[in-house]
């Protein structure tokens, strides 16, 4: 018996998300801390509360509301205590205007797939389908291959959002029922990749391996986020072009360039730390430059 699986979100009408108009649906939970995460609230698995400060209108329902005393307000400002917080979701219920949102619902397959069958003319006209993001899908394994088998029951094409860091025989168990693999690679330098994200690319990059070399490699779609200082090193850029090149006659053709965008904003909200010193987006000459470095090796390459 598979347990409720648990998300963040389920957005509909993506078109960035895989070929055609999707449904994307964020599993909650991921193993990689990187810096620059444009999810953080998918990174727990727990239920949590984010907080939009320019919505409150100061009226105090939530701290008259909250059982266990965790909002308070000082000179007009609220406070959240996240460590006595219970995230029970009485105050976001309670919230007039929405500043409080409770972040996570458990969902069954069978009300997961009600919510994607409702995009399926969509997907039928467009040639779309769902994909599976995060957090890491990979981290709710079980729900997410019987998700999977449920989508490919009815026909739906399949793409899964993945950082790679997954053990080998789960990411083996979901190959059968997976059409296209957005695979995201980092950073080179496995010590730099402990350092910006939490753990070593080993993993990641065998896994990889373990698709082309089992003829998935056309199915591939590599991901790369631009980071400014941090993966838009020359160095950098010289170890992950000589890793791919070693996949490019097994059926690898492509990468996308994810540029960086601050999102500080949503690490307050959630009251996380941002490790970011940055805020601005590469430049246009510096994603031209790793876009040509790409190409050099044959890869056909999106910004």
């Amino acid at each position: 018996m598979i347990s409720d699986g648990f998300i963040f979100d389920i957005k509909r009408y993506a078109i960035h998300d895989g070929p055609g108009i999707r449904t994307t649906v964020f599993l909650k939970g991921c193993p990689l801390r990187c810096w620059w995460c444009h999810n953080p609230e998918g990174i727990s698995h727990a239920n949590e509360l984010m907080f939009f400060e320019y919505k409150c209108m100061h009226c105090r329902t939530c701290t008259h509301v909250c059982p266990v005393g965790a909002i308070t307000f000082e000179n007009n400002i609220q406070h959240i205590n996240r460590q006595i917080c219970n995230y029970c979701g009485i105050c976001s219920e309670a919230c007039p205007t929405g500043a409080l949102m409770l972040v996570g619902r458990g969902i069954t397959i069978e009300e997961l797939m009600k919510e994607i069958e409702k995009g399926i003319l969509f997907y039928d006209n467009s040639g779309g389908g769902v994909t599976f993001s995060g957090g890491e899908p990979l981290f709710q394994h079980q729900f997410l291959r019987e998700a999977l088998k449920e989508c490919k029951k009815r026909d739906l094409h399949t793409v899964l959002d993945t950082s790679g860091y997954a053990p080998k025989d789960v990411f083996s168990s979901v190959l059968d029922y997976v059409d296209v693999f957005l695979y995201d690679l980092k950073l080179a330098d496995d010590e730099e990749h402990k350092k910006y994200t939490g753990v070593s690319n080993n993993l990641i990059k065998d896994n990889l391996r373990m698709l082309v070399d089992v003829g998935r490699g056309n199915d591939v779609i590599l991901r790369f986020p631009v980071i400014p200082g941090i993966t838009d090193t020359e160095k950098n850029i010289d170890g992950l072009v000589e890793f791919v090149a070693t996949l490019k006659g097994k059926g690898i053709s492509e990468i996308d360039l994810l540029p960086f965008h601050d999102v500080s904003e949503k690490y307050n909200r959630l009251g996380k730390q941002y490790k970011m010193p940055i805020s601005k987006a590469p430049s246009r000459e510096k994603l031209k430059h790793i876009k040509e470095r790409f190409e050099e090796i044959g890869l056909y390459v999106k910004i």
